[in-house]
């Protein structure tokens, strides 16, 4: 089955834009499937496996990169057996990296290897060699919220680009998603608790029938953190109406200063304010 995909390469050096543009690469040569760093991509969805960006060091992630453990190559083989792709498009840093990728999951050799410098100018090539270096952010060609849960707190902004292919063609319109990786030499961060606390603390502040804050614990998990949270709500006030209001803000303002994946937010009314005048309401 896996003989008759024809196979194609994206090469360039790292950190020059080959994850930016490979969409448009593939678009242009009616490819569907994507192999990159670790990730079987369909169109924008990720159908099978998980970036190499998240392993603790560039070794790792390059034998990520190169399907070298069974289990990452297996369920990577199994997904291509299940949507039999007609063509897939391996992205690499050199001739021989695609060719490795392409001979460790069984597929066939390569038909065409098409070059960064093809496809990109020299000086986009060197702003994009200059942001790898001074900010460590890197490319990943599918939308954020494919790749949200396995980078959470790692600076996961989203990228959209729109660029017209010409006239009567349809125009190219993608999402792609700028991390900074684990392994990245500016070091890892850290968010302290009093930082939650302080935002959940302004948001009761500012939403309609929470008095304030009473307690608050957090829960951090790989995946993100898991918040519980206990308030002292107006009486007179639509209590679910309220909760549900506030835990919808708490998520969405946390997730956006932050870059973390709430896992769960639990919230609990544990007490009643009764207001002595109209202005405490």
């Amino acid at each position: 089955m896996l003989s008759k995909i024809k196979v194609f390469a994206f090469v360039g050096p790292s950190g020059t834009g080959k994850s930016y543009r490979a969409q448009l690469v593939a678009g242009e040569n009616n490819i569907s499937y994507i192999i990159d760093d670790g990730l079987f991509i369909k169109d924008n969805e990720v159908i099978a496996g998980s970036s190499a960006k998240k392993a603790p060091t560039k070794i790792e992630t390059v034998k990520h990169a190169l399907f070298q453990s069974e289990e990452e190559k297996s369920e990577i083989v199994s997904a291509i057996k299940k949507y039999k792709p007609e063509s897939i498009m391996i992205l690499g840093t050199s001739d021989n990296m695609v060719h490795k990728i392409a001979e460790n999951l069984g597929l066939p050799p390569i038909t065409r290897i098409i070059r960064i410098d093809e496809i990109a100018t020299e000086e986009e090539i060197e702003t994009a060699r200059r942001i790898r270096v001074t900010e460590g952010k890197h490319v990943i060609p599918v939308p954020t919220f494919e790749i949200k849960k396995d980078f959470s707190g790692y600076i996961l902004d989203p990228l959209q680009i729109f660029k017209s292919k010409g006239i009567g063609k349809a125009p190219y319109v993608a999402e792609k998603s700028i991390i900074r990786p684990t392994f990245s030499y500016m070091g890892n961060f850290t968010i302290s608790d009093s930082v939650f606390r302080q935002i959940i603390e302004y948001l009761a502040h500012r939403s309609h029938g929470i008095h304030k804050l009473s307690k608050m614990r957090i829960t951090k998990y790989e995946d993100g953190p898991s918040i519980y949270i206990e308030v002292i709500v107006i009486y007179g006030t639509d209590i679910k109406e309220a909760l549900t209001s506030f835990k919808e803000k708490c998520k969405k303002e946390i997730e956006k200063l932050t870059a973390m994946n709430v896992i769960n937010i639990e919230i609990l009314a544990k007490g009643i304010f009764v207001p002595e005048s109209e202005e405490e309401k």
